[in-house]
């Protein structure tokens, strides 16, 4: 019968505490929330992009990123996202798999 009352309490004590374990922690709200973010939602603007963040489109690898970078650097900003077409081994297929995700500030 006493070891019943202590899974009872046990339970009891679990659900008051919010349902978490000893040494766990509780989110707070001064403390930043993750929140997963699909690599499809992710806008690039390709004036201030990195490689890596420029990697982060479609078709676009670490060669295509760094000609990205090398381009602009040598021509200045880009103007429109279709200018990226002017990149060596940048096509329209890059474009349209990223329509809307790349940005020009």
């Amino acid at each position: 019968m006493v070891k019943r009352w202590m899974g009872v309490m046990a339970v009891a004590l679990w659900c008051v505490a919010g349902g978490v374990a000893v040494g766990e922690e509780k989110e707070h709200k001064d403390r930043p929330v993750r929140v997963k973010v699909d690599a499809k939602d992710v806008k690039v603007n390709i004036n201030e992009a990195s490689k890596t963040e420029l990697m982060k489109l479609a078709g676009v690898g670490a060669g295509s990123a760094q000609k990205i970078i090398e381009y602009r650097e040598a021509h200045g900003p880009f103007k429109k996202a279709q200018d990226l077409e002017k990149v060596d081994g940048i096509g329209k297929g890059v474009l349209e798999k990223n329509s809307g995700r790349i940005t020009v500030k």
